[in-house]
């Protein structure tokens, strides 16, 4: 019996199945068979394409989304059940990664209704697993969902919906969810909805247990409304029969009652308000939708603030006439304030232009230097390094800081500083005579001939970056590409730490500055810390002698909202024992009291450094490192500790986000592709054996290349003092550099 049946469903629209069907044969999984109801003839000719290694359902023209559902399952195998319309895609990998996440839920809940829990009594397993997606519409490509924080609130554990119903507020698709086979078969009749939502939200309400993956899978394609079907006054009035529907399952729910019916109210208004419906169909509307708004509205429900509140008032009234009024009453309001804000930015913008001009009249200062990183977060990254240098090197040389209202607060005493916006702000961006950071400064600083912007970046490029993300929607998120070569046509000087860097940046970046293969300064630490280094920063987090620290340093995907650890952390913890400690940098990974990572916390074995900076002090206090695709990796390799990947959603990262080579192929140490082999990697010793070290060795010569102890002296005597390349301290070769001791040579 397979674990997964993808079923297939509907016409072939706009010629989307085809390209659907290809992704799946082009990675075909043991254990997921691919079934097709296929509505039509064109549909029918397309599966038959893909047969024998597709099972295909023809259907008549015409047959509706719950009767093509039906057909299909009807001749699926498999324990569990995901319903993918022929519209829709599946990204990369995802087939895999739900099949894995249900083996997960098989094994710990039983693959049956019922099984036996810790104490030996019947306990329900999970129904419904649900997925994070991703939505195309005719005019962008792939914009990540809102549904990752829901999805990462709820983490791994399944739960009954009363004791998540916020859940209920994942868009309702039956893509991002799948079902549990004998589940389906319980509650066929109910599911079965040409209404989509109505059987999502269903799914959700039916089931024992719903377990979540934070991950995206699902890939939902809007078509253009133009080329659809025009909706019918009977479609807008059937908005209102599907909540009808499923408020009765709801009795006696307080939490999924509360939440079902902030999602109606919600939706009602808002349809009302913004779809131009004529007016005797927006009055019936307006009627029928203040009926149901009394007739299910909970106990001691508690109206929202400001308009809103008064929006859902008027609804619950049925008044009419006085909602088209405020309505229309709000947007002569909103016209009003816009007109005004607008009118205030212009002058604004008009003042600060006019102070900016004048101060690109005054000669520029010769031993003034602005610094900034990370989008005036702070001292940090390179930018820091080379400050510090420059201080040793050049002390006559002024420094100021570019810092944000909310981080100025957390500078180190006496650094001088400026806030972004202010008038000292833009004069000295218009006066200094070196300007740097590790990302771009604002479209608005005017490059001056004798200034010398310099680019220190903030990481070496295993995703794509620059004009290279293009054919990356995703990642790009509407990138001004235009406006990023006019800042890039500001650099004069590039630094990298190898020459993959060198020629990405070139290629991604194309302008005319100089690349100065110098290596990160803020790796330089990563040579010259002591063993009293390596144990202050161990002391400063907390960790006992003796015991091995593991850093997990994920990296952010463009394609999920929010962070959700992809590890069970408190299983990991558990598994590799008390003589470990997780050092997580993540945001918020667990939260409330009874998190199992709890007692955890507590007693030292896991220790939350999200906010703890400088990252590299945490890489001198770790025994070793784990992440995905994160460029931290690239830093840590200098250390010549070992490195263990976690790249559990590959296929899904590259495609989406791209990438510049193989991670797979080229790794700086061990693979896992799923939690068991990481935790066996731990616990057979594999992350620090022979096949470790050769495999590190190899990553460390192509990209610790110039990273030598040095790089932010380089930096200084080029940049700043004007010194010749031939006179700059060469980079020492790998096999002659010494990385600050272990944590456990440090102890010796």
């Amino acid at each position: 019996m397979p674990h997964l049946s993808v079923i297939v469903h509907g016409p072939n629209a706009q010629g989307h199945l085809t390209e659907l069907l290809d992704s799946l044969e082009a990675r075909p999984l043991p254990g997921v068979e691919v079934v097709v109801a296929a509505v039509g003839d064109w549909a029918r000719e397309t599966a038959e394409g893909h047969a024998p290694e597709t099972i295909v359902v023809p259907l008549p023209e015409g047959t509706g989304d719950a009767e093509a559902r039906a057909a299909g399952a009807a001749r699926a195998s498999g324990r569990w059940l995901h319903f993918v319309h022929a519209k829709d895609g599946l990204p990369a990998g995802a087939p895999r990664l739900i099949a894995e996440r249900i083996a997960e839920l098989d094994e710990v809940h039983g693959p049956d209704d019922t099984h036996e829990d810790e104490l030996g009594e019947q306990a329900s397993t999970v129904d419904v697993l649900l997925l994070d997606h991703v939505t195309t519409t005719w005019q962008t490509a792939t914009a990540p969902s809102r549904d990752g924080r829901f999805l990462a609130a709820v983490g791994r554990t399944a739960l009954p919906l009363d004791e998540a119903a916020d859940l209920l507020r994942i868009t309702p698709l039956l893509g991002n969810r799948v079902l549990r086979t004998a589940f389906w078969q319980a509650h066929e009749h109910q599911l079965s909805s040409d209404d989509e939502a109505q059987a999502a939200y269903a799914a959700l309400l039916h089931a024992d247990r719903v377990a979540s993956l934070n991950q995206v899978a699902y890939e939902n394609r809007v078509l253009r409304p133009e080329s659809l079907p025009p909706l019918t006054p009977a479609d807008r009035l059937a908005l209102i029969d599907r909540y009808e529907s499923l408020f009765p399952l709801t009795k006696d729910r307080r939490a999924p009652r509360a939440v079902l019916y902030d999602l109606m109210v919600r939706h009602l208004i808002r349809t009302f308000a913004r779809e131009d419906l004529p007016a005797p169909v927006a009055r019936e509307f307006f009627r029928r939708s203040s009926l149901a708004a009394v007739r299910w509205r909970p106990e001691g429900h508690q109206h929202p603030a400001g308009l809103e509140g008064v929006r859902h008032a008027l609804l619950e009234e049925g008044a009419y006439t006085k909602y088209r009024a405020f309505q229309s009453a709000n947007r002569t309001r909103r016209g009003a304030r816009k007109a005004v804000r607008s009118r205030k930015r212009q002058l604004g913008a008009k003042v600060r232009d006019h102070q900016y001009r004048r101060a690109l009249d005054r000669p520029v200062n010769p031993e003034l230097a602005v610094f900034t990183a990370y989008w005036e977060r702070g001292v940090a990254c390179n930018p820091a390094a080379i400050a510090a240098e420059l201080a040793q090197l050049a002390p006559h040389i002024h420094q100021v800081w570019v810092v944000n209202k909310e981080n100025a607060a957390l500078l180190p005493p006496g650094t001088d500083h400026v806030i972004p916006g202010t008038r000292r702000y833009w004069e000295t961006l218009a006066t200094a005579k070196y300007l740097t950071n590790n990302v771009n400064f604002p479209n608005a600083v005017v490059k001056r001939p004798d200034q010398v912007h310099l680019q220190t970046h903030h990481g070496t490029p295993l995703k794509r970056m620059g004009l290279d993300q293009m054919d990356h929607p995703a990642a790009a998120k509407g990138l001004d590409f235009a406006a990023l070569l006019a800042r890039i046509d500001r650099w004069d000087y590039s630094v990298s730490a190898n020459s993959h860097s060198t020629r990405m940046w070139e290629r991604a970046y194309p302008a005319r500055y100089t690349s100065l293969d110098y290596g990160y300064p803020r790796n330089d630490v990563f040579y010259r810390a002591t063993a009293a280094d390596v144990r202050a920063a161990r002391a400063r987090l907390g960790i006992a002698p003796g015991k091995t620290a593991v850093l997990y340093a994920p990296t952010h995907r463009d394609y999920e909202a929010g962070f959700a650890p992809r590890l069970d952390l408190a299983a990991l913890a558990d598994r590799l024992g008390d003589d470990t400690v997780l050092l997580v940098r993540a945001h918020y990974f667990y939260g409330g009291a009874a998190s199992p990572l709890t007692g955890l916390r507590r007693s030292g074995r896991i220790i939350d450094v999200s906010s703890y900076d400088p990252v590299e002090e945490l890489c001198l206090a770790a025994d070793t490192l784990v992440t995905d695709y994160s460029s931290i990796m690239f830093d840590y390799a200098n250390l010549d500790r070992p490195i263990v990947v976690y790249a559990d959603d590959w296929e899904t990262y590259r495609t989406t986000r791209g990438v510049y080579f193989d991670l797979m192929a080229e790794h700086p140490g061990q693979v896992a592709r799923t939690q068991e082999e990481l935790t066996e990697i731990f616990l057979s010793g594999a992350w620090r054996d022979e096949s470790a070290a050769k495999a590190r060795n190899a990553f460390r010569r192509r990209f610790c290349e110039y990273d030598d102890g040095r790089a932010a002296e380089r930096v200084v005597r080029r940049v700043f003092l004007g010194e010749p390349e031939t006179s700059l301290p060469p980079v020492i070769p790998l096999e002659d550099r010494t990385p600050a001791p272990t944590p456990e040579e440090a102890t010796a």
